[in-house]
């Protein structure tokens, strides 16, 4: 979920960008305010916003006004929101290149906007929130869908009519998935298959011993068994 802030202070402008963002997408939450002292309280709630769309002038299109760049300024104040995207919207040109470089903004909307305008600066956001999002893959057990973040996956292992995940904390049988099925789900390269019934989460190995044919992993008392056919292939891979 990508929570967006918009302060604006015209009712029909703050609307329509609400409404946008809301059709848009289902992943997306929508905090509006219209002026500096409602922005404030929301920028003070225990949320974190991914992005943040702020009038340039609060009072009409008074060039003496610029109460969304001071609310900008306090914004990047926080240092987790150092990188976080903001789009200054404006119906004053002159504004464009203060935001740009003293507020290191990520775009800026013209009134009138369109809606094609704000939704490709949304596809960028949910883009990039996709790439930087860490990979998780579904797992079906008793009926219900779950996502195991595949980060916490140690090991795979091919049990009767099904495989088991051997996570950092517990394990789990999931029934009637191959372990060929289960890899072609997981991120290419981050897992390697080093047995008929073994595949190991590559980024948790401590070390491959293909003398004694065991993979060691980090943290775990378990040894994963590296099969005779697979020898060569781990063996290629270590050096490279």
């Amino acid at each position: 979920m990508i929570h967006v802030l918009i302060l604006e202070d015209d009712t029909i402008s703050r609307e329509a960008l609400t409404a946008i963002l809301s059709e848009y997408s289902a992943e997306i939450c929508v905090h509006p305010a219209s002026s500096y002292e409602e922005a404030k309280k929301l920028l003070e709630e225990d949320i974190r916003y991914g992005l943040f769309l702020l009038d340039v002038n609060l009072s009409g299109e008074s060039r003496q006004d610029i109460g969304g760049i001071i609310f900008a300024r306090e914004v990047r104040e926080h240092f987790w929101y150092t990188f976080t995207p903001i789009v200054m919207v404006t119906a004053v040109g002159a504004m464009e290149m203060q935001a740009y470089r003293e507020l290191h903004c990520y775009q800026y909307l013209m009134k009138p906007f369109q809606r094609r305008q704000v939704e490709e600066i949304v596809a960028k956001l949910l883009a990039k929130e996709d790439q930087e999002r860490p990979p998780v893959v579904t797992v079906k057990k008793g009926g219900i869908n779950y996502q195991i973040a595949c980060a916490d996956i140690l090991y795979l292992e091919a049990v009767h009519r099904g495989i088991r995940i051997h996570l950092k904390k517990e394990s789990w049988d999931v029934p009637y998935v191959t372990l060929k099925q289960m890899l072609q789900k997981l991120p290419e390269g981050m897992f390697i298959q080093c047995h008929r019934v073994y595949a190991v989460n590559r980024q948790e190995v401590e070390y491959y011993d293909t003398v004694n044919r065991i993979v060691k992993l980090k943290g775990c008392v378990d040894t994963v068994e590296i099969g005779v056919t697979y020898k060569a292939e781990i063996g290629r891979m270590i050096s490279g």
